[in-house]
């Protein structure tokens, strides 16, 4: 069985900005415009501000770095640090790079995540390490997070 996740995190997003190709790879930044979690006991908002630092490698595979905060319906907030990578075939890429609907299976989309608040209900999170198991929709970017064991 499955762990069930802390939260998903669903997350719209802008067109990235990017330098072009450059030596170690092409660099762009991508904006979070608005977004959503929701989990066990667990709701709320992303906050304005967040942004995904990528840089995109010969083969296409993604170097994740991004930050944003989180603030539940109760007011508590949540910074997120999260690094990871996306990967697939060739073709999968190009695909994902089209805004195709692709089956998460058909590509590795992790992330290793940090999360920092001073809610009293929440301090655990600052105790813990997780991570995200993405999935990439055309505007669209979808977390499920999970605690580490």
């Amino acid at each position: 069985m499955s762990p069930e996740p802390l939260f998903t995190l669903g997350v719209e997003v802008a067109q990235p900005h990017t330098i072009g190709a450059a030596p170690g790879g092409e660099s762009r930044v991508v904006a979070f415009t608005s977004g959503e979690f929701e989990g066990p006991g667990l709701r709320g908002t992303l906050l304005p501000g967040g942004s995904d630092w990528q840089r995109v490698h010969g083969d296409g595979t993604l170097e994740i770095r991004a930050h944003y905060m989180l603030q539940s319906d109760r007011g508590e907030t949540v910074e997120v640090l999260s690094e990871g990578l996306r990967t697939a075939a060739p073709d999968v890429l190009a695909r994902l790079a089209a805004g195709e609907a692709v089956p998460p299976d058909q590509y590795y989309f992790r992330t290793f995540i940090r999360m920092t608040t001073s809610a009293p209900r929440l301090l655990h999170f600052n105790r813990r390490l997780y991570y995200g198991v993405g999935e990439r929709e055309a505007k669209r970017v979808r977390i499920r997070v999970y605690p580490l064991p």
